[in-house]
């Protein structure tokens, strides 16, 4: 996992997104190591609510993605941050379905207390939604 941007030593907040989360339930080692230091430090480690869907496989057993998730902050999306990730995707020139979930989750990020960090696989995307205030890393 290489960082797009500096590192962060204290609290803050750990932002998964739809493959950070099923890494995550999947016990990958990098995000498992990840989350870990991020506990270590006092950081938050959160989800979209919106994720949850996007991340959610059928395979996994149930205890099992209950399990992860009471592991988890499961931040909700409000009417205020439907509004925000309606004026991100504008800002940033994107629109239609193929974004809006990204933008829930840059949404969901850009509003935890900092530093943010967000494990991602998807960079590009979410440096265009979160500009510089969010510490991006690829998976």
């Amino acid at each position: 996992m290489a960082p797009s941007r500096r590192r962060v030593t204290s609290g803050g907040t750990l932002v998964l997104d739809s493959q950070g989360l099923s890494l995550f339930v999947g016990r990958d080692r990098t995000v498992m190591a990840a989350v870990a230091s991020a506990r270590r430090r006092g950081a938050n480690v959160v989800v979209s609510g919106v994720t949850l869907l996007e991340a959610h496989r059928v395979e996994v057993k149930q205890a099992h993605w209950e399990y992860v998730l009471s592991q988890l902050d499961v931040l909700p999306m409000s009417v205020t941050w439907f509004r925000e990730a309606k004026d991100l995707l504008a800002a940033a020139g994107l629109h239609g379905h193929k974004y809006a979930v990204d933008a829930m989750v840059a949404i969901t990020a850009l509003n935890q207390p900092g530093p943010v960090v967000m494990l991602t696989s998807d960079v590009d995307d979410m440096s265009r939604l979160c500009g510089p205030r969010i510490i991006l890393y690829a998976l």
